[in-house]
């Protein structure tokens, strides 16, 4: 990525934010209330940013306009408004510039892509598809709705969930569903096809078409696949055993199964509950933070760190202690600045997390330790999980928030390489002397 294509990802996100905003700041977009616009700004962040922190309550706050603008500002940040723009540009007939591509490819491939026009076609089909099958299912669902209220709270979740923003039109979120196994499998389906990432998707589609001839994914689609079923399946497990022996767990039978696992996939960037946070155990919510941490997959519509990442630093830890000079994964090499990358995208990560942690209890130190750790591991990973503490937060403790939230869904290293000088430096070669480590 150069530091124009970063500029012009970070002036789009400023732009739908600061838009949004002007939006959800007028009468018509809340009930009765005027809405001060320190709250408009964190709303329209945390819908652009795809997070689901909220400080006013969706269903009750905001009139049908109001959560419609919040609906259109999940789409625009989930798939990223230049987008939209090149799509527009290629339903218009006209040719994508330099810049227009370079763009597409940074956010949706591996960098290899050359159809620029079957790459766009393929991510608005994808996300079209997905949303409107999971509308219809979820119209079916629910059944406690009538009329246009139950088609707007159908495709309002479908969106929410397939971008992965965790905003709800109920004010607890999921929990009165927590016992439908197809409200529950919907959701999980659409949280799993908008968080494995677009590549990936492609990969699958691609080995379908092909039938009876041999088809093989990319590496980047076995590593996402297996880092997230990996996750997926040890959270689930490691949640479910900690909730049996949890003396204050409410859960019982098949309900706990399910709870189990909607929240280890939901941990994964996107934000919705079906249980109350703050009944889970301590070693069940520290869990929950590092799925928060790792996120969901490269050119997706989640965050945190990718689980392409934690796959390279597993992959360069054994092989050095294979002994082995070279990275590989399934018989391929990884090139060194794959593997440099993937610590810098979590060295930057914990970095970012550390200070918004800091500025957060120094702004507000009677909030316990482990609420404002959830807090701003939530807020970069664009989860949108919360122990209750948002609303309360004061305005400098929103400030921060919104800085990670809008740290988290653009990318450390896309913020550092836009805000670098861009200029050329001489190279040099200094004598090499060792350091103990360990």
């Amino acid at each position: 990525m150069n530091r124009n294509v970063a500029s012009i990802i970070i002036v789009s996100f400023l732009c739908m934010i600061m838009v949004g905003t002007l939006l959800l700041s007028l009468p018509m977009s809340t009930r009765n209330q005027s809405m001060p616009f320190e709250d408009a700004l964190f709303t329209a962040t945390s819908a652009v940013t795809v997070t689901g922190l909220i400080v006013r309550d969706t269903p009750h706050f905001f009139t049908p306009f109001g959560q419609g603008v919040i609906l259109l500002l999940i789409q625009l940040g989930g798939l990223g408004f230049m987008s939209f723009s090149t799509l527009i540009i290629l339903l218009l007939g006209r040719s994508l510039s330099f810049t227009d591509q370079s763009l597409i490819l940074t956010d949706f491939t591996t960098g290899s892509g050359r159809n620029i026009r079957v790459i766009v076609k393929r991510i608005f089909a994808f996300t079209f598809t997905f949303e409107a099958l999971g509308a219809l299912a979820l119209y079916f669902q629910f059944s406690h709705l009538s009329g246009l209220q139950r088609i707007f709270n159908a495709v309002f979740h479908s969106i929410s969930a397939f971008c992965n923003a965790g905003f709800s039109l109920f004010s607890n979120s999921l929990e009165d569903f927590a016992a439908s196994p197809g409200i529950n499998l919907t959701f999980m389906i659409l949280i799993i096809a908008g968080g494995i990432g677009f590549i990936v998707l492609n990969d699958l589609l691609v080995c379908c078409r092909r039938g009876n001839r041999p088809a093989r994914l990319s590496l980047h689609s076995k590593v996402a696949l297996k880092v997230s079923a990996i996750l997926i399946i040890a959270g689930f497990l490691i949640i479910w055993l900690e909730e049996i022996n949890h003396p204050e767990s409410t859960l019982t039978g098949g309900s706990r199964l399910l709870t189990s696992l909607f929240q280890s996939v939901t941990a994964r960037t996107a934000g919705f509950n079906t249980i109350d946070m703050n009944l889970l155990s301590p070693a069940a919510l520290f869990l929950i933070i590092f799925l928060m941490f790792i996120g969901a997959s490269p050119g997706s519509t989640g965050g945190g760190v990718k689980t392409t990442s934690l796959g390279m630093v597993f992959a360069y830890m054994r092989s050095h202690l294979r002994g082995r000079d070279r990275v590989s994964l399934y018989y391929r090499n990884i090139p060194v600045h794959n593997i440099e990358r993937a610590f810098m995208v979590i060295i930057v990560s914990l970095g970012v997390i550390g200070i918004s942690f800091l500025l957060l209890a120094s702004f507000q130190p009677e909030l316990p330790f482990p609420h404002l750790m959830f807090e701003a591991v939530s807020a970069f990973g664009t989860v949108g999980l919360s122990l209750g503490i948002t609303s309360g937060l004061t305005l400098a403790s929103k400030i921060v928030i919104m800085l990670t939230m809008f740290i988290g869904r653009i990318g450390p290293l896309t913020l550092l390489i836009a805000l670098s000088s861009g200029r050329v430096r001489g190279v040099y070669q200094y004598p090499e002397e060792s350091i103990m480590i360990g």
